[in-house]
């Protein structure tokens, strides 16, 4: 016999007989209440997490048996969402907690008082995009889903100030203001974010002397750095500044995070036809210039598969129809940066036929940030290669591509 049954018999032993009744009917309706606060108090059961996405956006994912009552936060230091739940009892499994895209870590637990929380920390800032929780439609119990996006320090640094004037925790914001929210920025130098392709693992080409792609990027990207710090109208930025293996997302991460003004990613290529040879300057489209963009777009795009990285194909299209007007301005302003570079580039160094061409490149897929890919020019020729590995002839370049950014810049300045 339990102790609770033996405490219920010795209380019904101190009532007369008829009492006696009265009082056990009432005992057993306290027992029923009990049982049913007890059940009502019972922990959430979360299960089947999920994290779906890249390093420029991500969804994540959890079930739940009964409807939870959401709230939001964030932190930084480093930078965090953090899910708080009533007391929750969770059943996730560990593969699925493996760091991925934006998300570099995920943890969770009772913090006592009744609550549990989910900690979600990222590789840098972010914007909530949306945080809800939906029945599911067989009625097997409730879905929260949140969506996140890498954005820059200031509109993470808005988030937490809106934050901290409201009750400490935040709700999703309006669907209209989830990207290219207005936001009270303090004035910032032109920021431009440089990507030398390649690296680590993933050499690029090989030029027909030896010179490997990699090497040459990121000299070349140094170069440029200098060029235009020297000039102290910027703040430059470099994707990587040694030999390391970047995914193409994290470079497309990086561009977003440091609100860059204008992102350019140097390649240098190889062709099979040897006499080819010259620069080109490439921009994103869906539908390729020309067979051979198509294939340099192909080649660039593989980059982390060769560097032996699973490749699942997200499907990150937003329906919004702000986001559509800001990538289609972002997408004019990346031509009209093409054009004055092809314009100040044939001033000094030799181009290709038809040198602005285009094709799906995902490192030029930041949907807010202006984007070229510039090759350099073809290691598979002789003279190009020699070139490259000029002094003389990349000073040329370096000066015709902080040519074109000043007037680029100045233009953007201008409102133009």
């Amino acid at each position: 016999m339990s102790i609770a049954a033996q405490a219920i018999r010795r209380a019904l032993g101190l009532f007369p007989p008829v009492a006696r009744l009265r009082a056990g009917l009432a005992v057993a309706l306290l027992a029923v209440f009990a049982s049913f606060s007890t059940a009502s108090a019972a922990k959430l059961d979360a299960r089947d997490f999920k994290m779906a996405g890249d390093a420029t956006r991500m969804r994540v994912v959890m079930h739940f048996d009964v409807e939870p009552e959401l709230r939001w936060f964030l932190l930084r230091g480093p930078h965090r969402l953090v899910i708080e739940l009533p007391e929750t009892r969770f059943v996730f499994e560990p593969k699925a907690l493996k760091a991925r895209g934006l998300i570099r870590n995920v943890s969770y637990g009772a913090i006592g008082g009744g609550k549990s929380r989910v900690v979600l920390a990222t590789k840098g800032p972010f914007e909530v995009e949306q945080a809800e929780v939906i029945k599911e439609e067989d009625g097997s119990g409730f879905r929260l889903a949140v969506d996140i996006a890498a954005a820059g320090e200031s509109v993470f640094e808005a988030a937490l100030a809106d934050q901290a004037t409201t009750t400490g925790a935040t709700s999703a914001a309006p669907k209209g203001d989830r990207v290219g929210a207005s936001v009270d920025r303090p004035a910032k130098p032109f920021t431009i974010v440089i990507d030398p392709g390649h690296g680590g693992i993933d050499g690029g080409a090989r030029g027909v002397s030896g010179t490997v792609e990699k090497d040459i990027t990121l000299a070349f990207a140094i170069e440029l750095k200098n060029k235009l710090q020297s000039e102290g109208r910027y703040s430059i930025s470099l994707t990587r500044s040694t030999d390391e293996f970047l995914r193409l997302d994290d470079r497309v991460r990086i561009a977003r995070q440091q609100e860059a003004d204008l992102f350019i990613s140097v390649h240098a290529d190889t062709i099979n036809l040897k006499g080819i040879r010259g620069a080109t300057v490439y921009t994103v489209s869906d539908t390729a210039s020309d067979a051979d963009a198509q294939a340099l777009a192909d080649r660039e795009n593989l980059s982390d598969q060769l560097a032996g990285i699973e490749i699942q194909d997200e499907n990150h299209e937003v329906a919004d129809i702000l986001v559509d007007l800001i990538r289609r301005e972002t997408h004019a302003f990346s031509i009209r940066f093409a054009r004055t570079l092809v314009g100040e580039l044939s001033n000094s160094v030799g181009l290709i036929n038809n040198p602005h061409r285009f094709a799906g490149f995902k490192v030029l897929k930041a949907p807010d940030v202006p984007s070229v890919l510039v090759e350099l020019g073809y290691l598979s020729n002789e003279k190009d290669e020699a070139q490259l590995r000029s002094v003389e002839w990349r000073g040329k370049a370096v000066a015709s591509i902080a040519s074109a950014i000043s007037e680029f810049a100045a233009s953007k300045a201008a409102g133009g």
